[in-house]
């Protein structure tokens, strides 16, 4: 067993790894909407976690500070892909509707993916993850009026989405 020079080990980052990927998984597929990119963006984060491990004192909130590097990596990636998939086309590609019978959490989970990044994250990190407006302000280093209005710009999109789509009935 490699001992770190904070008394942290290898086994602990692997348990803390085990116990908490499913979280980090979800909280990335909530941010981007694609299992894929959310598969990257947990090991991304994971790898990052790791890197800085033997620095973490044992009094590091591991949790908040994952949440943290995978809100970074999600926003840079966010600027990567945007770069370099822009395309001028005549018309826009057709909006994949998933099958009747799905419930409400995909239509908003579907919705999520077409706010813009800045809203999305306040979103997510408010209502998905449960943060206070201060600790999201924190999280995103801006003020909690950016957060605010963020988040009514935010919600106000998802009811335009939302109530433009079709509903599905239950099959």
């Amino acid at each position: 067993m490699l001992r770190r020079t904070t008394g942290v080990t290898d086994d602990e980052f692997q348990r803390y790894a085990t116990a908490n990927t499913a979280m980090i998984r979800r909280i990335a597929y909530r941010l981007c909407g694609d299992r894929h990119v959310a598969d990257d963006l947990t090991q991304t984060t994971l790898v990052k976690l790791y890197a800085v491990w033997p620095r973490l004192g044992r009094d590091v909130n591991l949790t908040a500070y994952a949440r943290k590097v995978l809100l970074r990596t999600a926003i840079d990636e966010g600027k990567r892909l945007h770069r370099k998939r822009e395309a001028v086309v005549a018309e826009l590609p057709p909006v994949a509707v998933p099958p009747a019978g799905v419930e409400d959490v995909l239509d908003v989970r579907a919705a999520l993916v077409r706010l813009p990044p800045g809203q999305r994250a306040v979103v997510v990190l408010r209502y998905c993850a449960d943060l206070s407006l201060a600790e999201t302000a924190r999280r995103l280093g801006c003020a909690e009026g950016t957060v605010k209005s963020q988040a009514a710009k935010g919600l106000a999109a998802l009811r335009e989405i939302l109530t433009a789509r079709p509903r599905h009935s239950a099959a």
